[in-house]
């Protein structure tokens, strides 16, 4: 319910005026909205007095207070039922900006700006990431990573459009949307738990961006029913001997192969990301260290350099930085795999486990064909947990701002869990012992 009343306006910075604006005094829930009815009254020509007829109108005394009076009975009934329109429209009460915004359009008769409409927003949405964008999360830009993941939701949900044959705007993106949008991504397109997560995530990054601009007022996208589907998907690293098998590996005949694999070994002796590593430049090898600012925190790091990275660094020393060219990250991905293949300690099965379609799919395959850039910094992080190092200081070396980020990088079997624990007693069993020794 809208509770609506006129009072005047004060005016202290011109007290030598003798009329005073109207103002429409709305209130909702908490709420109150102060709006110009554009009309002026001298105070002793408005009723204030709650016990007479024309409380909060003009006095007989005011010349034209009949014709003033119509005008404030209309904007009060026309307040009303606005507002009751709007919550039967979306279901929910006002914003005081919003309520403003309507009564410019249904009050004051200004023309309501032509707003863009659901893809045409995405479409300047995208492209002004793609020019400047900058993250609210860290203030840096976003990546190529952020935009592909935009252009591809966008692609989605034009596909999901043309499939159910319903038209997307700020409107439509309702509970009924979420379900059947949900239902297209995992029954139609059969995608895994985790993309249509993703891509559930970025249609509500448009509807907040659009909100913020003042283009959406439908806030259904925040409801908890509005969920972001996800699974904890089991990702491999490459343990010690595994990796000094690649490293052994002799790939003399196939160069291209051969700089694959050596920029993988610096990747799992460096932990960083697949585009710091490919960006080192000459001025970023200090001694025996590499000081580098990260591409995606922006943090400044420093690592040494392993020993197995100073012996491949030797092969390249034509390039200025002496280390691997880059190629694409789809490409290093394919070729990574045949790397692995040449592996046998790689030939072993894992099974992985991915829901599709609604329903969970188990896979026993090669350990090599999970193999990716990314199990690189994985294994740099795991490894070094499991030789016993503090996890905090792992995630200084990393560049991680987040903690809970970095601990997902942490991939150990329950043996390898099982035996952190029987190593921990025993460090702590014969640390007795040698105390108890001391004493005596």
């Amino acid at each position: 319910m809208i509770h609506c009343n006129f009072n005047l306006k004060s005016v202290k910075q011109k007290p030598h005026l003798k009329e005073r604006p109207i103002n429409l005094i709305a209130r909702w829930h908490g709420r109150k909205l102060a709006y110009s009815t554009l009309e002026k009254i001298e105070p002793e020509h408005f009723e204030t007095d709650p016990s007479k007829r024309n409380f909060q109108r003009a006095k007989h005394s005011h010349i034209g207070y009949s014709e003033l009076n119509r005008r404030l009975d209309y904007l009060e009934n026309a307040s009303k039922d606005v507002f009751h329109s709007f919550i039967n429209d979306n279901h929910r009460i006002p914003e005081p900006h919003e309520l403003k915004k309507i009564f410019d359009v249904k009050l004051r008769f200004i023309p309501e700006q032509k707003r863009l409409t659901f893809f045409q927003f995405v479409d300047q949405f995208i492209k002004e990431a793609e020019k400047s964008g900058i993250s609210l999360e860290n203030g840096r830009k976003k990546s190529k990573g952020t935009i592909r993941i935009y252009k591809n939701t966008q692609r989605r949900l034009k596909e999901f459009e043309q499939y159910y044959g319903r038209k997307i705007e700020f409107e439509t993106v309702d509970l009924d949307f979420y379900d059947k949008w949900i239902e297209f991504l995992s029954e139609e397109l059969q995608l895994a738990l985790n993309s249509i997560g993703r891509y559930t995530k970025t249609v509500r990054v448009f509807m907040q961006a659009a909100t913020e601009k003042n283009l959406n007022t439908n806030m259904v996208f925040k409801s908890k029913r509005f969920k972001i589907l996800g699974e904890s998907v089991y990702k491999i690293y490459l343990n010690e001997k595994e990796l000094t098998d690649m490293f052994n590996l002799d790939l003399t005949n196939n160069k291209k192969l051969e700089r694959v694999r050596d920029l993988y070994i610096c990747t799992s002796y460096t932990g960083l990301r697949y585009a710091d590593i490919v960006s080192i430049k000459k001025e970023n090898i200090k001694g025996d260290k590499f000081q580098i600012k990260t591409k995606k925190t922006g943090e400044v790091i420093m690592l040494p350099i392993h020993p197995r990275i100073k012996s491949i660094m030797k092969r390249y020393t034509d390039y200025p930085n002496s280390l691997p060219p880059g190629i694409s990250n789809v490409k290093f991905n394919r070729y990574i795999k045949l790397v692995g293949a040449l592996i046998p300690s790689l030939q072993k099965t894992i099974q992985v486990s991915i829901t599709r379609g609604g329903k969970v799919i188990t896979e026993t395959i090669p350990k090599f064909k999970a193999i990716t850039i990314h199990t690189a910094r994985r294994s740099f992080i795991s490894n070094l947990y499991l030789e016993g190092m503090d996890s905090l200081q792992i995630s200084k070396m990393t560049g991680h701002r987040n903690f809970k980020s970095f601990m997902l990088y942490i991939k150990v079997t329950m043996e390898e869990n099982a035996e952190l624990l029987e190593a921990h007693w025993k460090k702590k069993e014969l640390t007795k012992t040698e105390q108890i020794n001391e004493q005596q």
